[in-house]
């Protein structure tokens, strides 16, 4: 039996939410406006101004930032 487990930085979608309280697609969001920003300042700048974990901040700029 096949099963569609979810992997990479989605994985740790539903953690993010459950820990967090807001939609993947709201991180996302605030995300995109941080314009100009490279991949580790935004992991630093997540975990800095919404407390996020360092795992959960890397996984949510790595899924925003590739598509």
């Amino acid at each position: 039996m096949a099963t569609n487990t979810v992997k990479g930085p989605a994985s740790y979608f539903p953690s993010i939410e459950a820990k967090y309280g807001r939609p993947i697609a709201e991180w996302k969001d605030l995300i995109r406006r941080q314009d100009g920003k490279k991949h580790m300042e935004l992991v630093a700048w997540l975990k800095q101004e919404h407390g996020l974990g360092h795992g959960h901040a890397k996984a949510l700029v790595a899924d925003t930032v590739r598509k």
